[in-house]
């Protein structure tokens, strides 16, 4: 038996979960929730979806609800929607041959629960529960392993983790947000089948590390997926961090692959974090390897500029968005120029702080202090200063533009750009106030009277 919390019981979710199931026992199916809610529900945590198996067919499921969409009709996957709400329903099947390692190339349904059971991937997440009865039924020893905290494939192991090789970066997600030991066997195929990732489409495995660093110890998820093996398959950037010391006065914590673990961990409590900044925050310091200098101590002169650039070649071998990629690369690029900030002339401050996604840039700040010095004294003087400068446009509309240039006689070329740059400096620090001032200033600078 369960213990439901209220919370999970009174939700609007919980409350349409069970009225699919009803509907489909009234009809004499078999229907239970299934997988990660049942998992969670036993280990004390809210799930996030309710999962439903059953006997029904599509066919019949879509005679039972008038509103369905059938979202994976080989895999016998249909969607029943109420309102603004959805639910996942499956019907039982049984599958064989993976060989594309990733879909099954034969899918029957059946009425045995335990056919289904047995093609799923671990025996935490073989569980079901019936939520009329409040019983569990456990066909795989998943309970005794939720109990041990341990993970374990459902069967042999190398037969389940060949079926779809991102099962082993799954495994190692719920070792790490759910703080899991490995069963023996389980781990010694996980390591020897971990070359054979790449058989996977880098989205799927994109997806699944962004889900280990999005969760509650993201530097840790980066110690397994390194220990694993992972980092070296698909991102091996990484790895080159590992040994890489740096000056001890700034970063007492220790290597740069260190401070990055503890710099991700730094957004565990950030509700609001995106792939982005996670990302950002991966990078942010990727280009120290290659930048490294002992001189006077240890230095990493523009390693921001180095990591830009291998930031981008990393989002486009993940495939990530251009929007998402040119943010994850300024995230990287910007993220020295705190360094400067208290010297800033008023006019660059500006042109700083209103930077797209400019909290982000904030955010990476405050986690990379964090997880080295701790002194957040350069966060706080720009957040302060921006409070101060907050009544004032963060960029006006330039007092002069080309067209005043082209007025004068000026060509267009790269003597337009560092005009148009210098006056509009000398306005965002208030030295020129009006039109009529800025074409003074141009007239001087190039000396027409």
């Amino acid at each position: 038996m369960i213990k439901i919390p209220n919370k999970v019981k009174n939700s609007q979710k919980y409350i349409f979960a069970i009225k699919v199931i009803k509907i489909l026992r009234k009809k004499s199916h078999d229907a239970f929730f299934v997988g990660g809610a049942v998992r969670d529900l036993l280990l004390g945590l809210v799930p996030k979806e309710f999962d439903i198996n059953t006997s029904a067919t599509p066919d019949e499921i879509k005679n039972l609800f008038p509103v369905t969409k059938l979202v994976g009709q080989k895999f016998g996957v249909t969607l029943i929607v109420e309102g603004n709400m959805f639910i996942e329903v499956a019907t039982f099947r049984e599958e064989s041959n993976y060989s594309d390692k990733r879909r099954p190339d034969t899918v029957s349904y059946t009425s045995d629960v335990i056919h289904d059971i047995k093609r799923r991937d671990f025996t935490i997440n073989g569980l079901l529960y019936d939520p009329i009865t409040e019983s569990v039924i456990d066909n795989c020893d998943g309970l005794k392993d939720i109990e041990g905290k341990v993970l374990r494939t459902i069967g042999d192991p190398r037969e389940r983790l060949s079926e779809d090789y991102l099962r082993i970066l799954r495994g190692i997600r719920f070792v790490n947000h759910l703080s899991l030991s490995i069963d023996k066997d389980t781990e010694s195929v996980m390591r020897l089948e971990v070359k054979n990732i790449k058989k996977i489409s880098i989205e799927r495995i994109r997806d699944e590390i962004t889900s280990i660093l999005s969760g509650n110890r993201p530097g840790q998820g980066l110690k397994l997926l390194d220990s694993f093996g992972i980092l070296d398959e698909i991102l091996p950037e990484l790895t080159e961090m590992k040994g890489i010391q740096q000056p001890p006065d700034f970063h007492p914590e220790g290597d740069v692959f260190v401070h990055t673990c503890l710099a991700l961990d730094m957004l565990s409590d950030d509700k609001e974090k995106g792939i982005e900044l996670i990302y950002g925050t991966l990078f942010h310091d990727i280009g120290k390897p290659d930048t490294y200098t002992l001189t006077d101590r240890i230095r990493f002169n523009r390693h921001e500029y180095v990591g830009a650039i291998k930031a981008q070649r990393i989002c486009k071998r993940l495939k990530f968005s251009k929007k998402q990629t040119e943010l994850i690369c300024s995230l990287v690029k910007e993220h020295m120029k705190f360094g400067n900030i208290k010297d800033m002339k008023l006019s660059t401050f500006k042109k700083f702080v209103s930077m797209d996604s400019f909290n982000e840039h904030l955010r990476l700040h405050k986690a990379d202090c964090l997880a080295s010095h701790g002194d957040l004294s350069l966060l706080e003087f720009t957040e302060s200063k921006m409070i101060e400068i907050q009544s004032e446009p963060k960029l006006p509309k330039p007092l002069i533009s080309g067209d005043d240039l082209l007025s004068l006689g000026l060509k267009p070329g790269p003597s337009f750009k560092e005009i148009l740059s210098k006056v509009f400096d000398e306005q965002l620090e208030g030295n020129i106030k009006d039109k009529e001032q800025g074409m003074i200033l141009v007239r001087k600078m190039l000396k027409i009277e």
